[in-house]
């Protein structure tokens, strides 16, 4: 993260204390919510592209996808998710063959740092601009306040081409969360100001659903209220 702001270095040093292990241990296993019955995703049909480069601010957090990209002893166990996936599409692929394409089509994993003007770095070797990003619980986690956020959207806006689609996924009225032994701040945001940030930064948004957390989910490693699911296409002419 940018060492300019004082802000966002301190949240970048809080970073350096984050525990992928506990986090995904916290929010991913065993999965919240019943994954046995098929829900009602509209849009939200992803196909996994030809070329896909995964990105990340924390080391820690690269190493702990490349384990799962290579299939490494020990790594996380995404299964559970990879069939509620080929539930969802429908197409009678199976979890395997679904996971098996994905890691194929991972080309890299890459460092990145939304609060630069250049996310990914002046040279960077993803070919761009992008036909599509997916940003999820990142950028509401990542910011001190709704402004830092905006500018953080601004900045990965600049990897997207004119027409490419944006999937932006995160909390909803969330303060922290819990990462290991660190307490993480968060923007609380609600769907409109989600809304209003992306048309400010250019994007047409196509569709905008919510998902209230269920008081039984709600383990009490965050606040979170809720899920947003946004899918926005960046305008014609708009560079930044």
């Amino acid at each position: 993260m940018s060492q300019e702001d004082p802000r966002t270095a301190s949240v970048a040093a809080a970073y350096q204390r984050f525990d992928p292990s506990a986090y995904l241990r916290n929010n991913y296993a065993p999965p919240r919510g019943d994954l046995s019955r098929p829900s009602g995703v509209g849009p939200w049909k992803l196909r996994c592209l030809a070329e896909t480069f995964a990105t990340d601010f924390l080391e820690a957090n690269r190493q702990e996808l490349g384990r799962w990209l290579r299939e490494d002893p020990g790594a996380f166990d995404w299964s559970a998710y990879s069939w509620h996936a080929c539930l969802i599409e429908g197409r009678g692929e199976s979890w395997q063959e679904k996971e098996r394409q994905l890691r194929a089509r991972v080309k890299r994993v890459l460092p990145i740092d939304v609060h630069q003007p250049q996310p990914l770095g002046a040279a960077s070797p993803a070919p761009l601009p992008a036909d599509a990003l997916v940003s999820a619980f990142c950028l509401e986690a990542v910011s001190p306040d709704l402004a830092s956020f905006c500018r953080a959207l601004g900045h990965i806006t600049t990897l997207l081409r004119p027409g490419g689609h944006l999937l932006l996924i995160g909390g909803l009225e969330e303060s922290w969360y819990q990462a290991g032994e660190v307490r993480l701040g968060v923007v609380p945001m609600s769907a409109g100001m989600v809304r209003e940030a992306l048309v400010l930064g250019g994007y047409e948004v196509r569709d905008l659903r919510t998902y209230a957390m269920p008081a039984h989910l709600q383990t009490g490693v965050d606040d979170v209220q809720g899920i947003f699911f946004a899918w926005a296409q960046k305008a014609a002419g708009v560079e930044v």
